[in-house]
């Protein structure tokens, strides 16, 4: 692998924690492997269960045939449990080197600040947890997975998998039976929360894979917002990320789900993400993809009930030796339903980048509508654009408005910036904030902060 270790010296969130394991497992996979994961988890036969089946259909699943290329994983190189506590803790638990390191990635100084609630993962575990008292009154769960089960099996056993079946792809079969850490969210009927709730999800050990799982449930009514981030240090080797999400939002609820992926480029990033929409229910994806040797995520969002709608803004970002390839999907069932993409891509130093979605109005998703909108920066002659929309309607009162457009930096605008005594990388910053624009508004003020820092690192360093 060619590792760009050189560009990325000014990444900052780089560095690594050595050694700070207290669990580690050997490279490899295997059903000993899942066995000892749900040991040490004190699972439930049942989950055990499940977690064997998925590897049965892991090994016999192929890797997707379109998109990029995958065959070149060896998933016995990989380390699948590394943890370096024994169980979740208060932050005053943490160990100080891991406490140091969420502080200079700015997490907790985020969670006093802004959050309803946390939930931070190092590795495989989740290292602390934390909510607000109003939660607690408002009867709001929110938790790591593992303590999802043994305190709440049923709600579990109800949701987990309905979504994204271990049968549904190959990474979905390994998320299913090697998971570890990842949130659990229940919304109880018409509680709407006004702050967000936040996972953040750090790669530390050489090697290994993170395989976090994340189940948030928004009953009739209800309103969340969930934002996490992720971050990884710079390594010769691969690490692998391949998450899966499910999102249920029912009647008259409405959720939001807000990701700046910020891995360093030597994660390799395979991402499902999936929600339903019940009647007059509403999701909104926004989602950022800085970062990843290989990043493939789509956010789908299944519009069952009447009247639901659903929403992606996203932004891609591809420098030298990265490939994203990212996009969005909107599936209409129900009637008058309403969706709407909004695919921001930049490629810059020989990136590549592509938008990759599909739009499924069904046969009695009458009179529906989906928007896309797909636009590409491209800043030189040596980066790669595609734009691969998969468009179907099987109605003849819906409509589906799609545009693409790609471009260069404006000359004229760089001109005027030029004239006007701002240096030339500074304009060419300012000029990329202006076509992410419609991202960066959706964004919470502190993310957008840090969007723009992460920006400049980026277009600076390659």
């Amino acid at each position: 692998m060619k590792n760009n270790l050189a560009s990325q010296k000014e990444y900052q969130y780089g560095f690594s924690d050595a050694n700070t394991s207290f669990i580690s497992f050997k490279k490899g996979l295997s059903i000993d492997v899942i066995k000892r994961i749900s040991k040490l988890k004190n699972e439930p036969k049942w989950m055990l269960g499940i977690r064997l089946k998925a590897y049965k259909t892991f090994l016999k699943l192929k890797n997707p045939k379109w998109g990029p290329k995958l065959d070149f994983i060896n998933f016995n190189d990989y380390i699948y449990y590394a943890s370096p506590i024994q169980r979740n803790l208060d932050w005053k638990e943490v160990p100080k080197k891991i406490k140091q390191t969420f502080k200079k990635l700015n997490v907790s100084e985020i969670d006093a600040k802004f959050l309803s609630g946390a939930n931070n993962q190092y590795d495989s575990e989740s290292i602390y947890h934390q909510v607000v008292q109003e939660l607690k009154d408002k009867k709001v769960i929110f938790t790591n997975i593992e303590t999802a089960i043994q305190e709440h099996p049923e709600l579990v056993k109800r949701y987990f998998g309905k979504l994204v079946p271990y049968t549904d792809n190959k990474y979905a079969a390994l998320n299913t039976a090697v998971w570890s850490g990842g949130s659990f969210i229940y919304v109880p009927k018409n509680i709407q929360l006004s702050k967000p709730l936040q996972a953040y999800f750090r790669i530390n050990t050489k090697s290994v894979g993170q395989f976090e799982r994340t189940l948030i449930i928004v009953d009739e009514g209800a309103k969340v917002h969930y934002t996490e981030g992720c971050t990884a240090p710079i390594y010769d080797k691969n690490n692998l990320h391949a998450a899966v999400v499910e999102v249920f939002v029912e009647k008259n609820a409405k959720a939001r789900y807000s990701t700046i992926q910020n891995w360093s480029d030597n994660v390799l990033n395979l991402v499902t993400k999936r929600c339903i929409c019940k009647k007059n229910a509403t999701m909104e994806w926004i989602d950022g993809n800085l970062g990843s040797k290989l990043n493939m995520k789509y956010p789908a969002t299944i519009l069952q009930g009447d009247n639901a709608s659903a929403k992606c803004i996203s932004i891609a970002i591809a420098h030298k030796d990265v490939i994203q390839d990212a996009g969005a999907k909107m599936i209409h069932i129900g009637k008058n339903t309403r969706s709407q993409i909004i695919s921001k891509s930049i490629a810059h130093n020989g990136g590549n980048a592509t938008y990759r979605g599909l739009i499924n109005i069904t046969k009695n998703a009458i009179n529906s509508y989906a928007d896309v909108q797909c636009d590409t920066l491209i800043l030189d002659k040596m980066s790669k654009t595609d734009t691969i929309p998969t468009e179907i309607i099987t109605n003849s009162s819906s409509f589906l408005k799609h545009e693409a457009k790609v471009t260069d930096l404006d000359k004229e605008k760089l001109f005027y910036l030029n004239s006007r005594s701002i240096d030339n990388k500074t304009s060419k910053h300012l000029l990329v904030l202006g076509f992410i624009e419609p991202f960066v508004d959706e964004l919470p003020m502190e993310y957008a902060v840090e969007l723009n820092r992460l920006l400049k690192i980026d277009l600076n360093n390659n």
